[in-house]
């Protein structure tokens, strides 16, 4: 890809990424205290889509290159398959609990309201 492109989708992103809350935004009541802090909460809700996107996809690449991994180990050393396949599945819980983990931390930044 041309660095010319690269530096237009990084401003795209980057546009995205701070005037999508903005559309979000309820206009709120006639007072205006309804829709004070919508700005605040759609930022926190794009923060945990990105977030939750970005550990889903390192852990599916982490799991890949290790189901990988020991796929080959198996391959080669088949009197080790019960070891091998041991190891890889701790390894893959131990690499999926960083997603439940940032799971919760979404969760907790939606539904905790700090503000009330």
């Amino acid at each position: 890809m041309n660095n010319k492109y690269r530096v237009v989708a990084l401003l795209a992103f980057l546009a995205v990424m701070v005037f999508a809350p903005m559309a979000f935004a309820s206009a709120g009541a006639a007072d205006g205290s309804e829709g004070r802090y919508a700005g605040f909460f759609s930022y926190i809700a794009l923060g945990c889509v990105v977030g939750l996107g970005l550990a889903a996809g390192g852990c599916g690449i982490g799991m890949g290159s290790a189901v990988s991994g020991a796929v080959n180990a198996m391959a080669r050393n088949p009197g080790f398959y019960g070891r091998i396949f041991t190891n890889m599945l701790i390894g893959l819980a131990l690499i999926e609990s960083l997603v439940i983990y940032t799971l919760v931390v979404v969760l907790l930044l939606l539904f905790a309201n700090p503000l009330v």
